[in-house]
């Protein structure tokens, strides 16, 4: 009742949803599209431009600059509701024809082209949904780093090598969990260590492998003896690794400082229920990816100072009161179905509208024409059984293996297309080449100066993809073999060594009180409640 919107004076009450939990955000996840990008045309300048959006779709795409300028109007594609129609059917007609921003990146960015849903990032190549980072590559989701390559969900750090859900940590390698460590590598739910390798679950230690604390030389003879220069070893010490933090307890849920929250990946909140990644959040559900976030329910991928929130994708900054909407990207406010709005306000089944108020289907009303008008379609959508679900997901302008939903609910061609998603073909021919194929060498020392100019075979996918020279000082740097695998099978593994977004209802291991984790109870690992994991510790 608190989120159904009020028009007029009028509440206008949300039905019950028709969908579960997971579907709702599987519907709402195949809207956006941070990792694939094409080579295509600005339609209104021709300047040769990057943009998430293939030359495959109907819509136009104008280069940032131009889209935010005042070179157009998006009042241009206004029309009325035709009532003979569904909802759906009118929006769609707006949707093929107004102009999109070519590349999410909301802030200048310095350096950074290749990157999407990024802000404020200077000499970064293949970031997604990050902000505020410095010469980081292939990463997602990371904020306030520097010199990072192949992490995931990280913020505060430097000089970081396939690290997953850690913060302020420093020159840490293939580790997860962790906060607070430095000069270390194969570590799990770690705090404050340093010269720790291969172990799980240390707080504030030094030269421990393997969980067995040593002395400084035999900490360093252990090090060396792993030879993680060489591909082969590397490779061979993942798989050793993940199977032994299977051996280990954990935690049932990574969080601090909460009072009663369900999820994972949640700090300093209060009231959250089955949400992820989420930091200064109260009363939110069934939601991702929020910071200061209040009174939200169904909301995915970037929120930051909203309130009232529902069902909703990349909501943005400080926009409150929005529901069913993709993008209201900064200080929106009283948005209902729109697509890609921003500056705007009290907008309903709008699409590219920019500072603009009280509009329809992009056409400008009075306050009181907008409200009358907007109560008579909402009476129209409950008739047509539209009112209160999201966007339809063919409405969406992306394949479903474009989106992001493939990270959290992968399907094959077949999988997608039965369940009414859109597949793009041309996403896995785009990185088709036919020339020759090159060998890597095993040992980071024998990497040649020219591999930079060669074209690499991705071992897992037969994907082709490059190494950049900035890539290649940094594997020298640190002492690391080429990568062989694409960035894509890359990213695709990282996300798999999270747990799932999926709640199950099981015992503490130890004391057998009821707990509500993401570790099911077929996985292997002991799951410990917060008491008995944390006497553990001592």
């Amino acid at each position: 009742a608190m989120l159904s919107p009020v028009i007029a004076g009028t509440t206008h009450q949300l039905p019950t949803p028709k969908l579960c939990p997971s579907c709702r955000k599987q519907r709402r996840l195949l809207w956006r599209n941070e990792r694939n990008l094409y080579h295509r045309e600005c339609d209104a300048t021709g300047k040769k431009l990057l943009s998430n959006v293939s030359p495959e779709h109907p819509f136009p795409i104008y280069e940032r600059e131009y889209w935010f300028s005042d070179n157009w109007n998006t009042l241009d594609y206004g029309r009325d509701f035709d009532f003979s129609k569904t909802f759906a059917e009118n929006f769609v007609e707006l949707q093929k024809v107004v102009p999109r921003a070519s590349i999410q990146q909301p802030e200048v960015m310095e350096n950074s082209e290749y990157c999407n849903f990024a802000s404020h990032c200077k000499d970064c190549y293949l970031i997604f949904d990050s902000d505020f980072c410095r010469d980081c590559y292939y990463c997602n989701v990371i904020k306030k780093s520097e010199s990072c390559l192949d992490c995931s969900f990280q913020t505060d750090s430097e000089l970081c090598y396939e690290c997953i859900n850690s913060k302020k940590c420093y020159n840490l390698r293939f580790s997860q969990n962790c906060v607070n460590c430095n000069d270390s590598l194969f570590l799990e739910s770690c705090i404050g260590c340093k010269q720790c390798a291969f172990s799980v679950n240390l707080q504030n230690k030094q030269y421990v492998f393997g969980n067995k604390q040593m002395t400084k030389e035999q900490y360093e003879k252990a090090i060396a003896s792993m030879g993680i220069d060489k591909a082969s070893n590397l490779e061979k010490y993942r798989k050793e690794f993940r199977e032994y933090c299977s051996t280990q307890i954990h935690k049932y849920q990574q969080g601090t400082q909460n009072e009663n929250c369900t999820g994972n990946h949640i700090a300093n909140s209060k009231d959250v229920r089955n949400c992820y990644d989420m930091e200064e959040c109260w009363d939110v559900a069934h939601s991702e990816l929020l910071y200061r976030a209040k009174n939200c329910m169904d909301v995915s991928s970037f929120g930051e100072n909203i309130e009232l929130i529902y069902q909703t994708t990349t909501s943005g900054l400080e926009s409150p009161r929005c529901a069913f909407c993709f993008i209201a990207v900064k200080s929106s406010h009283d948005l209902l179905y729109c697509d890609s709005s921003n500056a705007s306000a009290n907008c309903f089944g709008c699409c590219g509208i920019r500072r603009q108020e009280y509009c329809i289907l992009n056409k400008q009303y009075s306050k009181e024409e907008y409200e009358a008008l907007v109560a008579k379609i909402i009476d129209h959508m409950r008739e047509t059984g539209e009112w209160g679900e999201f966007f339809p997901p063919h409405l969406s302008p992306f394949g479903y293996n474009e989106t992001i939903a493939m990270d959290y609910f992968p399907l094959n061609k077949e999988e997608a297309t039965a369940k009414g998603f859109r597949w793009l073909d041309s996403v896995e021919q785009k990185d088709q080449y036919m020339g020759p194929t090159h060998s890597i060498p095993d040992a980071s020392s024998d990497i040649p100066d020219d591999i930079c100019d060669k074209i690499l075979t991705c071992s897992s996918s037969g994907k082709q993809y490059k190494i950049i020279p900035r890539e290649l000082e940094f594997y020298r740097k640190m002492g690391l073999p080429l990568p062989r695998k694409c960035p894509d099978v890359r990213h695709a593994e990282r996300m798999a060594l999270r747990n799932p977004s999926t709640l199950y209802n099981r015992t503490c291991d130890n004391c057998r009180a009821q707990i509500e984790t993401t570790y099911s109870p077929e996985r292997p690992e002991k799951i410990f409640c917060e008491p008995c994991y944390q006497n553990s510790l001592v």
